[in-house]
């Protein structure tokens, strides 16, 4: 059965939409030829910082024939009526409707065949219209076609279609649309720097094999894998550990196409600072990862960086770059922490006195307070129900056998000026430290309830 391959080539997307972008294109396409009755094999979205693919396997060379029924009128309706049902249902004459029988008497019934189409036409009917109604968080319009009504919008300017559909002993055909002005065809481009040239495709194995040759890792999930893997093997050669970062990898693995891993450094007296500032800082600003020693999990004056191209200088001026970057950046870090460090958080509580939190509800000094007062109440609960537990635990192992009904009796002590619900203790086995009446229960034959 034929295969279907499709490529929107564009700018470049950004890491955080890509994701989401991959997996709508692929249920948009393949919801639309299923309920165009093109039922498929399987389907897989690719997504990289430039292009968008699909690949969808095993699609129906045309439609299923369909048998479509539509009831009519009644026998001897007016002509209005029977003349709406012959447009309706597409037939010359009501001598082409059937009569068929009812409970409440004759009517017509129209059989009408639809034959199916071929499944290249539908193809290019559902791209263009998915494609339009793409659904971005944001989209732009650009060029001169930006200032027509209805013009196309797209998350970065789109610049070519690749959409190809036939079997794999053939050569497939060029499903013929055109968005915007976009013409589709089988021409796509590698790596921007390193092989920017056009090249044809046929289908999706040629596809990913060519963007291969140029330089170009289709499948993100490949591309992770190959950033962790080289992390590591850089970072261990030089003694030290990789800290991983799933939400990094997966932003870093959306900026690349042909992910290149290369080791940076710098000054050790930033190392002073908390751990946390200096990962914030370098992860943040620069997407870069940390290394820390081993031996001694804290961390190392060196950090991990994804390029995007084989230089040929080795990566010299890209690490040269980010190192002064993230310089400037740990600089500015460490005069902010060693501003906030002139002052002590005891000082800075009047301040809150000056915030207003709600006009209803006081300022934030006030909300403080309330949270104080509320976890001590929650704090006293808590640790109440966890003695109670640990007193019953022995008192349970004889109840039903001789113990009296008063050895697992909990006390309540109650504060006139406090709800019941709120201020709950238990103060022990049949003895209270207040004087306060003691509420009966009777002998659980199972867990007590308050367990």
């Amino acid at each position: 059965m034929p295969d279907f391959l499709l490529e929107l080539f564009s700018e470049e997307i950004p890491a955080r939409m890509q994701a989401r972008a991959a997996e709508d294109l692929r249920k948009l396409v393949t919801e639309a030829l299923a309920g165009a009755g093109l039922l498929y094999e399987g389907a897989k979205a690719f997504v990289t910082p430039r292009r968008l693919a699909l690949a969808v396997k095993g699609v129906p060379v045309r439609q299923p024939d369909v048998k479509e029924e539509k009831k009519g009128p009644r026998v001897g309706a007016p002509e209005g009526a029977i003349q709406g049902f012959l447009r309706a249902a597409g037939l010359k004459s009501i001598g082409e409707a059937k009569v068929v029988p009812d409970k409440k008497g004759d009517f017509y019934l129209a059989v009408i065949d639809k034959p199916g189409r071929p499944a290249i036409e539908v193809i290019a009917e559902i791209v263009p219209e998915v494609v339009k109604t793409f659904p971005w968080p944001k989209s732009m319009r650009w060029g001169e076609q930006s200032a027509r009504p209805g013009s196309l919008g797209w998350v970065r300017p789109l610049h070519s279609i690749v959409a190809t559909f036939g079997p794999e002993t053939e050569e497939p055909d060029i499903v013929a649309f055109a968005v915007d002005g976009i013409r589709a065809g089988d021409e796509t481009r590698g790596h921007r720097f390193m092989a920017p040239q056009p090249f044809k495709v046929r289908r999706f194995e040629d596809y990913a094999t060519k963007l291969e040759k140029a330089k170009v890792v289709l499948d993100p999930e490949r591309r992770k894998e190959m950033i962790l893997a080289d992390a590591k093997n850089l970072a261990f050669a030089q003694g030290y550990e990789l800290l991983e970062d799933a939400g990094l990898l997966a932003e870093v693995a959306g900026l690349v196409e042909w992910p290149v891993v290369l080791m940076g450094s710098f000054d050790q007296a930033f190392l002073a600072m908390p751990p946390e500032i200096v990962r914030a800082t370098i992860r943040n600003n620069q997407k870069c990862f940390v290394l820390r020693d081993p031996r001694t999990s804290q961390l190392v004056g060196k950090f991990i960086l994804v390029a995007n191209i084989e230089a040929e200088d080795g990566g010299k001026a890209i690490i040269a770059g980010n190192e002064r970057v993230i310089r400037a950046r740990l600089a500015d870090a460490k005069f902010f922490y060693d501003t906030d460090l002139k002052t002590r958080l005891e000082d800075r509580l009047p301040k809150f006195e000056h915030i207003v939190f709600h006009e209803k509800l006081g300022t934030q000094a006030e909300r403080i307070a309330r949270t104080e007062r509320l976890a001590d109440e929650i704090a006293l609960t808590l640790s109440s129900r966890e003695r109670t537990r640990r007193w019953l635990r022995p008192a349970r192992s004889t109840i039903g056998r001789s113990a009296p009904a008063t050895a697992c009796r909990p006390i309540r002590s109650r504060s006139p000026s406090r709800s019941p619900t709120r201020s709950t203790r238990w103060s022990g086995f049949g003895r209270s430290t207040r004087s306060q009446p003691v509420r009966k229960i009777p002998t659980p034959s199972a867990a007590p309830p308050w367990e």
